[in-house]
């Protein structure tokens, strides 16, 4: 009786299992790689530096970050001093029920008293307010601030919504830090 050779079967199965394996990984890589976030979507999420230079007193500067409308106010020694004043007709003046970093946790919601940066979109259904400072310009009892004409939400200088309008919380503070005086960087607290 002849003895059967089995090295010649081994080495074929073997090779069979070995190919297997390899076309499950290389037909799985493109699913496993369409999870990983593109390199636009990557950029976008990076930090961005503004120059604060050329901006004026009671001017606002307009940037994307994150796909989100950020509005900088250079605000002015009355806006500041009416911040302090003006809180009876806020719903949440000392933005306890607000989505923000600690060091907004002030009545200017902001790392300087001067500096405002804030998410231009309105809590209540994601429009954009409007940056309307003057005094009167919305109504008399307005001080000044951002309105919202979608639904009349109002906001104050710091971004703080008023008593009996749609909108139910502040407007978001992006992670922010300030390079020197006249350099900011958004989304990124910086180091402590």
């Amino acid at each position: 009786m002849a003895v059967k050779d089995l090295s010649k079967r081994k080495f074929l199965i073997t090779c069979v299992k070995s190919l297997s394996a390899f076309g499950v990984v290389f037909g799985l890589w493109p699913f496993f790689s369409s999870m990983q976030p593109s390199r636009k979507v990557e950029d976008a999420s990076k930090p961005i530096t503004v120059g604060l230079e050329d901006l004026q007193p009671n001017e606002v500067k307009k940037v994307l970050w994150r796909g989100m409308p950020i509005y900088i106010i250079k605000r002015t020694d009355d806006q500041v001093y009416q911040l302090e004043t003006y809180t009876k007709m806020l719903s949440d003046p000392s933005s306890v029920n607000s989505e923000q970093p600690t060091f907004a946790m002030n009545p200017y919601r902001s790392k300087r008293k001067d500096i405002l940066v804030v998410v231009a979109v309105c809590t209540h259904l994601g429009c954009s307010p409007t940056y309307k400072p003057k005094k009167s310009s919305v109504d008399n009892a307005w001080e000044g601030g951002f309105f919202c004409a979608c639904h009349g939400s109002k906001f104050d200088l710091s971004g703080r919504v008023y008593k009996g309008v749609p909108a139910p919380t502040n407007l978001l503070i992006p992670p922010y830090h300030f390079v020197n005086e006249d350099t900011l960087i958004i989304g990124s607290e910086g180091s402590a």
